[in-house]
């Protein structure tokens, strides 16, 4: 398939001229097992340079996924909800803690001790929310039990919602959730993309937040394998810089002076 990435170059090339930084980062969720796709996954993390952030499923994991992870270094763990299961209301949109309910603060706790004895250090204590649906009353759980921040899709607030816990999103996806589950029309993409990095250029949302890119291993074409590390390239080559996900929650835990 052949894509024009010169909407994308072309402002890449402004923000070079213009001396902005772009942290960018990739976040990777559903995580339960060690599969030939996980570690297709961190063989591309590696041979790009920058690291994968895996949202494992805490209740869900099996046996194979630990060792899956130790043997690729580019892979990061991070928490994927507990379950992975919708408690929405009728006529909601599927939420796992997108509203408050009993027994949530118990899971949200569980889930970070979980895979602490899972991953030991090499997990970074920051709560992917299953569908990216996080009620705000949580943000405070989530602080108190030890997550130093969260993640869910779309440009944040440039003011953070809850002192200690950093909002760190993902901006791009390239599956077409509602129809072929392919991937999304890639002209669609890089202008999405593009309109994007305008966007902060101007400051109409948050330059800081590191630029994210959303995959979901398990589900991939081979079309979505091609777009996610031709776009992780494009921005590498243009000046993109890997951001260092532990190190933002560890400075946003520090109290200002």
């Amino acid at each position: 398939m052949k894509v024009n990435w010169s909407p994308l170059t072309r402002e890449l090339a402004i923000w070079r001229g213009e001396g902005l930084r772009l942290p960018i980062w990739w976040r990777d969720d559903d995580a339960v097992s060690g599969t030939p796709a996980l570690e297709r996954l961190g063989s591309l993390a590696a041979d790009l340079g920058m690291p994968v952030y895996v949202a494992a499923v805490p209740d869900n994991v099996d046996a194979t996924l630990a060792p899956a992870v130790e043997a690729q270094p580019s892979i990061i763990p991070v928490v994927h909800g507990w379950r992975h299961l919708s408690h929405a209301p009728e006529g909601a949109k599927n939420a796992e803690f997108g509203h408050p309910r009993e027994g949530a603060a118990e899971e949200l706790e569980q889930a970070l001790q979980g895979l602490r004895a899972v991953f030991a250090d090499q997990l970074v204590p920051l709560f992917v929310p299953p569908w990216n649906r996080v009620d705000e009353s949580f943000l405070p759980v989530l602080q108190a039990v030890g997550y130093g921040g969260f993640s869910t899709y779309g440009a944040r607030k440039s003011t953070p919602p809850t002192a200690g816990l950093v909002q760190i999103n993902t901006h791009i996806d390239p599956i077409f959730w509602r129809g072929h589950r392919g991937l999304v029309e890639p002209d669609t993409l890089i202008s999405g993309l593009t309109s994007t990095l305008q966007f902060r250029r101007t400051g109409e949302v948050d330059p800081t937040e590191p630029l994210g890119l959303l995959t979901h291993h398990l589900v991939h074409t081979e079309a979505v394998w091609d777009f996610s590390r031709d776009v992780l390239q494009v921005l590498l080559d243009g000046g993109g810089i890997p951001a260092d996900i532990g190190a933002l929650i560890q400075a946003g835990r520090k109290p200002s002076i």
